[in-house]
């Protein structure tokens, strides 16, 4: 783990999880408290923690797609749309990002 934190596509890989999770509890924890238990709090905070780290995401795969010329409409177009797909960040790490990370 602490390798990721060693280079920028490994700390992409992070960011995504990290979005990927916080939309899980988004989904599945914080809208069904706000809508079946009228708790609303846990969404109001998930709501721009998730915000930010799409954003986050969305930022650092052109950063990493400019920095190790990724070829733009095979690779980086791939990584920006799994970002707008539900869970789809989970789904280009393993098949993209960790192959990626493995080759250096």
């Amino acid at each position: 783990m602490k390798h990721l934190l060693n280079t920028s596509l490994g700390r992409l890989r992070i960011i995504g999880w990290l979005e990927g999770i916080s939309l899980l509890l988004l989904v599945f924890v914080a809208v069904p408290l706000k809508y079946m238990v009228h708790q609303p709090q846990l969404s109001t905070v998930m709501g721009p923690v998730h915000g930010v780290l799409f954003l986050l995401f969305v930022f650092n795969a052109l950063s990493v797609g400019v920095a190790q010329r990724w070829p733009f409409r095979v690779v980086t177009v791939r990584v920006l749309l799994a970002c707008i797909i539900p869970f789809g960040t989970f789904y280009i790490d393993r098949h993209i990002l960790s192959k990626m990370d493995a080759d250096k």
